[in-house]
């Protein structure tokens, strides 16, 4: 059975901006495109019955309406509408473990409350096994993945640490380059061990022989994916530096920036702080893939 691509649906700009997102990629994946909406409040003898029929009403009209704009907006798009009750994080979790990619909605860092900063988002992206996008409503505006090529900027950044494996992150990365048509950016960033601090201070060019072994690695990681994906143009940047500002920075322009998110042993979500720091700060959608 061929998996679809989900986007978790409210009546927030973020997730009618994340609909949007999920339409183009169904097409680029030639996959079914799945509309989900949580209805998380309570029906309790509190709640008058007429006041829950509205709502359902008004979610299932939101749910006809987008999904009746993305079959005009993609002629031949198969898509399908689910309204689900339950706990969001849990629901949209299931959901997104059905999918080959989520996309959410993100309202970044500044927002007190929404999508994202209220935990939904975040929790989702911390337990799910597929990968999720965090969109922002002013990206759909942009041009679309089949345009974004076409002025020489790549268009798709990733981050990679070299010391650990991720085929999972560079496969998806390439693949989404590839369905594109764009560039592929790899961004390492690395730091001196600490036994290296003081001497660097000395004598700044003791780091030169780090920053070869880290390009050397970073090569020898990418040099079977290259092969893989001939049709891909991939540049890399190495350089000394905080990882998630040199992505944020990267974000600039690209049509999505791409991270990792490692298991923790920690309680509750956690995605590490490179990847939360550049889905709060990146100016692109945000792909976190589990690896």
């Amino acid at each position: 059975m061929t998996r679809h691509v989900t986007v978790g649906l409210d009546e927030s700009p973020e997730g009618l901006a994340a609909a949007r997102w999920a339409a183009r990629e169904a097409m680029l994946r030639d996959a079914p495109l799945h509309l989900v909406h949580v209805e998380e409040w309570p029906v309790t003898p509190e709640i008058p019955q007429t006041f829950t029929q509205t709502l359902a009403e008004r979610y299932e009209a939101l749910l006809r309406d987008t999904a009746d704009q993305a079959r005009r907006d993609h002629p031949g798009l198969e898509v399908t509408t689910e309204v689900v009750q339950g706990r969001a994080i849990d629901e949209l979790t299931h959901a997104a473990d059905e999918s080959v990619v989520t996309a959410l909605g993100s309202r970044g860092l500044g927002s007190l409350v929404g999508f994202l900063i209220g935990s939904v988002s975040l929790g989702v992206v911390a337990k799910t096994r597929s990968p999720v996008v965090l969109v922002r409503p002013e990206e759909t505006d942009a041009a679309s993945p089949a345009e974004g090529a076409s002025d020489g900027s790549p268009g798709v950044v990733l981050g990679v640490d070299v010391s650990h494996p991720c085929d999972p992150l560079l496969a998806f990365a390439f693949e989404q380059a590839a369905r594109r048509s764009s560039g592929l950016q790899v961004v390492h960033a690395w730091s001196l061990p600490a036994t290296y601090t003081y001497a660097a201070i000395l004598d700044p060019s003791v780091g030169s022989g780090v920053g070869q072994h880290a390009a050397q690695e970073l090569n020898d990681m990418l040099r079977p994916w290259r092969e893989r994906f001939p049709q891909v143009s991939v540049s890399e940047t190495l350089v000394m530096a905080p990882p998630a500002s040199e992505l944020v920075q990267a974000s600039q322009g690209a049509e999505l920036v791409v991270v990792g998110r490692r298991g923790s042993r920690q309680v509750g979500p956690h995605i590490g702080h490179v990847a939360h720091a550049v889905i709060h700060h990146a100016s692109a959608p945000v792909a976190v893939v589990p690896v």
